[in-house]
């Protein structure tokens, strides 16, 4: 890949049930401010925060739902619903867009035919802006499946819409 890259990974995610629910629940709950840790690994078993886990988080801690709503909806790195088998974090933040995002991040929806802050309806990709990924000094940077992209330029766009589409 043209661009400079730093390795990550992606695992497949569990189909939600209530009882695998309750069991990241109580993993977590003797955690002090144990909310963020349980919605991190829920996110991170089901791919997303199901609706049906807010009740039970709540319960579990004592909580309302709304404040466990809070929470879940204040932080925009959590999902509402699952995502694409691969997901694409574009760099926006002012760093970036100084070194060529405000080009790069329209061809990116165009090279993976998906808009930001949406999955294609084949759910082969999530296009999603992000806020820094602290490679400033290597803008334009992407995040494709939790790895790290910077440099990004036409041709790792065009090798980034490959790997997806693989």
């Amino acid at each position: 890949m043209s661009g400079a890259s730093v390795s990550g990974s992606r695992h497949a995610h569990e189909a939600w049930s209530p009882e695998r629910g309750r069991e990241i629940i109580a993993d977590h709950l003797a955690l002090e401010g144990a909310t963020m840790p349980i919605l991190h690994a829920m996110q991170e078993t089901f791919g997303y925060v199901p609706q049906d886990a807010i009740p039970l988080i709540a319960d579990a801690m004592n909580l309302s739902r709304a404040e466990v709503h809070g929470v879940f909806t204040f932080y925009h790195d959590f999902r509402h619903e699952p995502a694409g088998r691969h997901i694409v974090k574009v760099c926006v933040a002012e760093a970036c867009q100084a070194a060529g995002a405000r080009d790069t991040s329209p061809k990116f929806e165009k090279a993976l035919d998906c808009a930001f802050g949406e999955t294609r309806p084949d759910g082969q990709v999530t296009l999603e802006p992000i806020y820094c990924l602290g490679l400033c000094a290597c803008g334009p940077s992407a995040m494709v499946d939790g790895r790290l992209v910077g440099l990004i330029d036409d041709e790792a766009i065009a090798e980034i819409a490959a790997e997806v589409r693989s």
